[in-house]
């Protein structure tokens, strides 16, 4: 049976591979980092909630989460259940007065910014962490090259190796798809190797 991680917010960032978008990044209690990519507005408003922050008027959030107190409803859990063609996916679990649950799919972006207001955990899998989380550098790592580094540019394949294991799937991705349009295929074998690593298969749990 496939474990539950709880997860925390550690924060949002500007991505460094899409214009126009945030990277928000989800940790558990251990080393490993989560990321996900949001809109502009879903970053305002999940950096909001992390400031605790008000506001002139109610945001979207904030209406949501006045309609649960008035409903009588309570936000249990946020659970990040998939993860397919680049999007997560999220559901919000709420209980009423009586205890009955209700589960709602949620883009994982709004399930984050109503758990920071509720207050509620946020789970996933962790066959979906071996998958998708990354681990960031530290101190032990020298001689690997900066995270922002032209992959092409490292010519030693075993030091590209270790360099993508602290990539995001997606940075990967988009790096084979220029590998084999450009006819690097070498590079492309390399690239794939790793994305087929973080396969939930070649990760028994």
């Amino acid at each position: 049976m496939d474990n539950k991680v709880e997860l925390t917010v550690q924060g949002v960032m500007n991505s460094r591979v899409q214009s126009n978008a945030y990277a928000l990044i989800l940790k558990d209690d251990g080393p490993r980092r989560l990321p996900v990519i949001i809109g502009l507005p879903e970053a305002q408003s999940i950096a909001v909630a992390l400031e605790g922050m008000l506001t002139s008027r109610p945001m979207t959030h904030d209406l949501i989460v006045g309609m649960t107190h008035a409903f009588h409803l309570r936000l249990k859990e946020v659970f990040i259940y998939r993860f397919e063609d680049g999007v997560f996916f999220s559901e919000l679990v709420f209980a009423d007065d009586e205890g009955k649950e209700v589960r709602i799919d949620s883009r994982t972006s709004d399930a984050v910014a109503l758990a920071l207001r509720l207050k509620c955990p946020i789970y996933t899998f962790e066959s979906l962490m071996q998958r998708c989380a990354i681990v960031p550098p530290t101190d032990a790592e020298e001689g690997l090259p900066p995270d922002d580094a032209d992959p092409e540019k490292i010519r030693d394949p075993q030091l590209l190796r270790k360099w993508l294991r602290r990539q995001e799937a997606y940075e990967i991705e988009a790096m084979l798809e220029k590998a084999v349009g450009e006819e690097k295929y070498e590079l492309a074998k390399i690239y794939q190797d790793e994305l087929m690593r973080r396969e939930p298969a070649n990760n028994p749990q």
